[in-house]
């Protein structure tokens, strides 16, 4: 960007938050700009602190269109040059925007890029983090009938160049309570079409499998849980499958992380 061109972007900051404003912008009676967020908290202009009204500031909407601008993501790689009527639409679906923290069954406000997201998971959620493509867990409750809905464990697996996240939930499906094990991975979609997953339990010679495409954090863990998207396993199903007097819990997933070949 040129330093014309920046004198004139600059013309578009709010006073207030800083940001860029976008239509519909408002201004006092006497030309004082301020963008719509900040003009719903404030009743008095920022600069001359004349009382607001609600005058649409046409001239620097004008302004913003002749212009092409930068995402707001452009420090972390994005090089995308916008339309100004198409910047939101684009930072809200930017693939260098942050992701949302993938820890399932809980509202964690953290957002970051994938390896800061990695170390959060390990530190805050005590994650356990390997580096491996492979994986046999195992899943224990002392009383399955005292199982928490929504409870749920997560692991993070370092394979191909990539993290994958092995997600366990247990949750109610219609009167029955059921466990589902389903891979997330740690990065856009279309990357993730590149990738499989196989999970399966044993036990007794007999066995329960599930195949897929690892789902992107992109999409929220309940989404995901909500299509049944996982290895599906009914609370009978799961004692069956565990050791000693089927009462307890112990549940092994095995499995395993592959690059698929177009």
């Amino acid at each position: 960007m040129d330093a014309s061109n920046s004198v004139l972007h600059n013309l578009l900051d709010c006073p207030v938050c800083m940001n860029t404003m976008f239509p519909p912008i408002r201004q006092c009676s006497n030309g004082h700009a301020l963008c719509s967020n900040c003009k719903s908290r404030v009743n008095r202009c920022p600069i001359c602190r004349d009382e607001l009204g609600n005058i649409r500031c046409l001239g620097l909407e004008k302004l913003g269109e002749s212009l092409e601008w930068p995402c707001k993501y452009l420090n972390v790689g994005c090089r995308d040059l916008l339309p100004y009527s198409n910047v939101i639409n684009h930072e809200l679906t930017c693939k260098f925007r942050p992701y949302n923290c993938p820890a399932v069954g809980v509202a964690c406000p953290i957002t970051g890029d994938v390896s800061f997201l990695v170390n959060h998971l390990k530190n805050d959620h005590r994650v356990n983090v390997f580096n491996s493509w492979t994986f046999n867990n195992l899943y224990t409750e002392s009383d399955p009938e005292e199982v928490l809905n929504n409870s749920w464990k997560i692991a993070v697996y370092d394979c191909f160049g990539y993290q994958f996240c092995l997600c366990f939930e247990v949750f109610m499906w219609g009167s029955s309570q059921v466990y589902i094990a389903y891979m997330r991975f740690m990065g856009e979609p279309e990357d993730a079409k590149r990738f499989g997953y196989r999970l399966e339990v044993c036990s007794s010679g007999k066995s329960l499998s599930w195949r897929s495409i690892p789902r992107s954090i992109r999409e929220p863990s309940i989404r995901v849980r909500e299509s049944l998207d996982g290895l599906i396993i009914r609370r009978d199903l799961a004692l069956f499958f565990s050791d000693g007097d089927k009462k307890q819990l112990k549940l092994a997933i095995s499995g395993y992380i592959c690059s698929i070949t177009t």
